[in-house]
């Protein structure tokens, strides 16, 4: 009994356990093979899945297990792997002989498809970036474009989008972006000859963040207006198309068509992407107070974005008041934050709208104020508060910004009794706006459906219309036999 209490023969159903989970080059040797069958039936569908799950390997790719996997799915010797090989960094050898006696069993394809060699470039270009070498990265993608513009297969252009971003992120990590903003240029020309919609919307939204990283705004819009638009085919690349919109709207001075551009973007994105929703609230943020509007509290509430909207919460709150000299202290706090962010420039347009808010709450409380009161309350610290303070006055009444006259002789600022808001067009505006937003939500959503292809083209077989129409006869006959048992 003392020799089955000690169980030795425990160990060796942990090690069957271990051997039966596959390991990550099995898990790729399969996504290739979902590639091969998907380039053989042309399907595109597949090759998003196989996307899908590559990305859910990104973490556990190593230099071993890549050079496994060039070696199943590349000819070893061949001028793409040796290149390939090149990028990676030389592990340990036993862990290189283990990887490589797992592929020996697999007999490498004499002649790779290329959807097969573009995915190697992938896989390759993914790690590089992760690793954090970015000169390699750049070399690698630099070699993927040139290898892709000689290749013209639609199974390949959800593979070459892909590339596309990673070839713009690997410069633009390096600070170099500028100097592959003419190949992105020659590439959308060439998707755009293809037919490539995917591809086009891809360059053209790394086309529009080249430019706003130069702050190159107005060749931005000119490339936006004169690029072809269509339906869009990618959830992800619509929403950065959205956001660089409305940035454009935004610093042209066109803050609605932003607001509504920035919102939907941040409505669309999907909840993983938290980075991109926060830089959407940001400018959104930005843009309704330079509409005038006050954001509600809930937007600076939202699950992990608390942090990193504090700033943009803190300006809100001294917009709200009208306080001046606490708006001039917030942005002298976070100074560094809003210029990472390239909303300074926006925030010392909002000075203006800090002052109009100041205004409107003290022709609410004052029947009657001199203007030396205004500028002291406002706290103008110019060389002539008294001047600047009756200018402003003038510029807010002329505006429609407060309601009230201004008496030159004796300085004062009369307003006038506040009548009521349900006499104006006010609430007509709000429904407008209300139900233009549901409409629009409702013509998204008829959009975004999904039905069978080629449904309304499918014709009803002999053998279906007369089973139909048999089953019609007989309901018939039924019926009529129901309405003579009543008589």
């Amino acid at each position: 009994m003392t020799q089955d209490v000690e169980m030795k023969e425990l160990p060796a159903p942990s090690n069957s356990v271990t051997s039966t989970t596959p390991s990550t080059l099995q898990h790729l040797k399969e996504i290739a093979s979902l590639i091969e069958s998907s380039a053989y039936a042309r399907e595109v569908r597949r090759i998003v899945r196989a996307i899908r799950l590559t990305m859910i390997l990104r973490r556990k790719l190593k230099a071993t297990v890549l050079s496994g996997f060039l070696n199943y799915a590349l000819n070893p010797g061949s001028e793409v792997h040796t290149r390939l090989s090149s990028y990676l960094p030389k592990e340990d050898e036993h862990d290189m002989e283990v990887d490589t006696a797992t592929s020996a069993t697999q007999t490498p394809a004499k002649h790779p498809l290329p959807e097969l060699e573009i995915y190697c470039y992938l896989l390759v270009l993914i790690f590089l970036i992760d690793q954090k070498k970015y000169n390699e990265a750049k070399a690698c993608s630099a070699a993927s474009i040139a290898r892709l513009k000689n290749l013209n297969r639609r199974t390949i252009d959800v593979l070459a989008s892909r590339l596309y971003s990673y070839y713009s992120l690997s410069y633009e990590l390096t600070g170099d972006l500028a100097e592959i903003r003419g190949n992105l240029l020659a590439l959308h020309r060439i998707a755009t000859l293809r037919h490539d919609e995917l591809g086009q919307e891809t360059l053209l939204n790394l086309l529009l963040r080249n430019y706003l990283h130069y702050n190159l705004y107005d060749q931005a819009e000119k490339l936006r207006s004169k690029a072809p638009r269509f339906e869009a085919h990618s959830n992800q690349q619509f929403c950065r198309y959205l956001f660089y919109l409305g940035k454009i709207r935004t610093i042209q001075l066109e803050y609605t068509d932003a607001k509504e551009s920035l919102l939907q973007a941040a409505r669309k994105a999907p909840v993983s992407a938290l980075g991109f929703r926060v830089q959407c609230n940001k400018w959104a943020v930005i843009v309704r107070l330079l509409l005038g509007e006050i954001p509600e509290r809930t937007v600076f509430m939202q699950k992990g974005m608390e942090k990193a909207l504090r700033p943009y919460f803190e300006l809100t709150n001294a917009v709200r008041i009208g306080d001046l000299e606490l708006f001039k202290s917030v942005a002298e706090k976070f100074s560094t934050t809003f210029s990472s962010d390239r909303t300074h420039n926006l925030i010392v347009r909002l000075r203006h709208n800090v002052i109009r808010t100041g205004l409107r709450n003290i022709s609410i409380s004052y029947s009657r104020i001199s203007l030396a009161d205004v500028a002291q309350k406002l706290r103008l610290d110019s060389a002539n508060p008294v001047a600047d303070a009756e200018s402003i006055v003038s510029k807010a009444i002329r505006d429609g910004a407060i309601d009230a006259t201004l008496d030159h002789a004796n300085g004062w600022m009369v307003s006038k009794e506040t009548g009521d808001i349900y006499s104006t067009n006010e609430p007509q505006f709000a429904f407008n706006s209300r139900i233009a937003f549901c409409l629009n939500m409702h013509n998204d959503a008829v959009r975004a459906l999904r039905f069978p292809p080629n449904s309304h083209k499918e014709k009803e077989s002999a053998e279906k219309r007369r089973e139909r129409q048999q089953q019609e006869q007989e309901l018939a006959k039924h019926i009529a036999e129901e309405d003579d048992d009543e008589f």
